[in-house]
């Protein structure tokens, strides 16, 4: 694994992002200023997003209009140790093939993901970077 600087995560991310064609579905794990929503930031402009992309901590989901009619859907379940309603809006988000759904803290929503999403686990190292590590459904 290689540790990478903040200006690095956006890169992987867009470097990410321009391959995607929608239906993709991301997990994000990761502690408190990990790096998540620096990842996404670099996705979404790899994705042609040209909002300022932030931390969907508070609102719960922000969305992105993206290149090709795509929809970049962020959810941070960081704040709720229950999902309740918001189960149905990611379910529904995660059988539309023209969005990219990105979910931080998971935990609540865990049933709904599917077993095909990617997974990026983050972990940061003071004073170093983050690792990256990336699980791609076989």
């Amino acid at each position: 694994m290689k540790v990478l600087s903040d200006k690095e995560m956006r890169d992987l991310g867009a470097k990410i992002g321009r391959t995607l064609q929608g239906g993709e579905i991301f997990e994000l794990i990761g502690d408190v200023g990990a790096g998540k929503t620096t990842f996404v930031k670099g996705l979404a402009h790899g994705l042609g997003v040209t909002d300022d992309v932030q931390s969907p901590s508070f609102t719960i989901n922000r969305n992105y209009q993206c290149r090709n009619r795509l929809t970049l859907n962020h959810y941070d379940f960081y704040r709720l140790h229950e999902a309740g309603i918001m189960t149905i809006e990611i379910a529904e988000s995660l059988h539309d093939p023209k969005n990219i759904t990105v979910v931080e803290w998971g935990e609540s929503v865990r049933d709904v993901l599917p077993p095909e999403r990617i997974v990026v686990k983050i972990t940061y190292l003071p004073d170093e970077g983050r690792e990256v590590e990336i699980k791609i459904p076989a």
